[in-house]
């Protein structure tokens, strides 16, 4: 079999082995947080806040996020991340920059996720730490 498909096929296999198992179940200890109030610059570039907790990583760990306003379908990804997994609480902010008038200040929902990607064979796989989703503010600068 030649490379090519040989490996889409592994991708596929594994995008399957991701559907099938779902998330996995965090440690009830494992947290991440949104602070209540988003940031707008003059140039679009939205950033958020909070916190995080996580423990027991054996790939490298990320706390992404995103947003939404109006349209629960439409999500902006507001950047990543690096997380150390070493029990403590840790801050994060991402920051990400969005096409024009698609956020305005006001109310938004945002979404954080700590997220590994644990070893496993060729392609490293998913596995959910912690998810949190809330209303915020978000606040023209």
């Amino acid at each position: 079999m030649p490379v090519r498909p040989a490996f889409a096929a592994a991708l596929g296999a594994a995008a399957l082995l991701c559907a099938a198992a779902g998330p996995a179940t965090a440690d009830a200890s494992e947290t991440v947080t949104v602070a209540p109030t988003g940031r707008i610059a003059a140039d679009g570039t939205i950033t958020l806040s909070g916190t995080y907790r996580c423990t027991g990583n054996t790939g490298p760990v990320f706390v992404s996020s995103s947003v939404s306003q109006d349209d629960p379908r439409l999500k902006h990804g507001i950047g990543g991340s690096a997380a150390l997994c070493d029990g403590a609480e840790h801050p994060w902010q991402n920051s990400g920059k969005v096409s024009a008038d698609s956020l305005r200040a006001g109310t938004a929902h945002v979404e954080a996720t700590l997220m590994e990607l644990r070893p496993s064979g060729i392609v490293p796989l998913p596995a959910f730490h912690a998810v949190q989703e809330q209303d915020v503010t978000l606040v023209q600068e």
